[in-house]
């Protein structure tokens, strides 16, 4: 259950555990949690456990300064121990730091290696039930694996054609395309998870973890087959938070390895992974013409500018401009 987070204490009294319950509080991702986290501990163990209410603007431009001189960190992860410390600061310590000048990781551009039609279709052909399934909704939909993963049988909705996404990045929900090819398999592996359901009544399994305290609310909900995930475990896992032996959902490794696998038998050379699905997803929609910001909104990006980014790979696959030769 690498989505849910662990209890933390009523009254903490270490100090990443404080700052745990604050970006709790302040309503971010258990991702960004884990990662704001993880750079505020590297930043104390940098200055020799050096409490940060005892540093500041110094300390932070060092360490900084050394993840791009020393590390060769890239700017990407510059800026997500810069975002983590500002946090720690400005909004925690409530200790403002202002103009930092510290020496920048170079920013490189990188296109995103995408499938060409052939190749998602060959890969997905070599992947077996239910994961197949999965990579289908990832090429079909622009779905993330973490996306795929995390839908609950309610969010399909046969009737109108579409699959809602709960709380995707930056906690947004977002409408995405349910491919018609893949409805009788959807509606297959639904039967499949009311079977499975059943069993785990039978056996006196406790229901599906259900978020932001829905347990409480509707004690029942947690058996019902709306709520169940799409793609559930073929084992059960104990609850951090209350020890219930439940259901969740498959695990991230366990689709990427098949998809790895997948992509080795297909013979394709790339250096791609399941988010390749989606970058070829929205590659596929701009090489058909669909309008830039319809296509932002189906991936769910905050910034077009992260949209803009699959015009690069259009000219570079060509889509524009001819050789000479041809």
């Amino acid at each position: 259950m690498d989505d849910i987070r662990t209890p933390l204490p009523v009254s903490p009294t270490k100090f990443l555990d404080q700052v745990r319950t604050f970006i709790r509080i302040d309503g971010k991702s258990y991702s960004t949690e884990n990662v704001y986290v993880y750079w505020i501990k590297q930043f104390i163990l940098f200055h020799n456990k050096a409490h940060p209410r005892d540093m500041g603007k110094n300390e932070i431009t060092a360490y900084l300064t050394h993840l791009s001189a020393t590390r060769d960190a890239s700017a990407n992860t510059q800026k997500l121990a810069l975002n983590a410390l500002m946090f720690l600061y400005n909004r925690f310590l409530q200790q403002p730091v202002e103009k930092l000048e510290f020496r920048y990781a170079k920013k490189t551009m990188r296109t995103p290696t995408v499938f060409t039609h052939a190749e998602a279709l060959n890969i997905i052909n070599n992947i077996v039930m239910p994961y197949k399934l999965m990579a289908q909704l990832m090429y079909g939909g622009g779905l993330r694996v973490n996306e795929v993963l995390r839908l609950r049988v309610k969010d399909v909705d046969f009737s109108m054609g579409y699959i809602v996404i709960r709380d995707g990045k930056g906690f947004k929900d977002r409408t995405t395309l349910l491919p018609k090819s893949v409805i009788p398999d959807l509606q297959q592996q639904v039967k499949i998870v009311e079977n499975l359901l059943a069993f785990d009544k039978s056996t006196g399994v406790s229901g599906v973890y259900m978020p932001n305290l829905l347990e409480k609310k509707y004690p029942s909900a947690g058996h019902s087959l709306g709520w169940q995930f799409l793609f559930p475990s073929q084992d059960l896992s104990r609850d951090p938070r209350s020890d219930a032996i439940r259901r969740h959902h498959v695990y991230p490794t366990t689709i990427q390895t098949h998809v790895k696998q997948a992509i080795k038998k297909a013979n394709i050379h790339k250096q791609a992974s399941c988010h390749t699905f989606r970058h070829s997803f929205a590659t596929r929609l701009l090489q058909a013409k669909y309008d830039l910001k319809q296509i932002q909104t189906l991936m769910g990006h905050t910034d077009i500018r992260t949209t803009e980014i699959y015009l690069h790979v259009l000219d570079e696959l060509g889509d524009k401009v001819k050789s000479p030769l041809d």
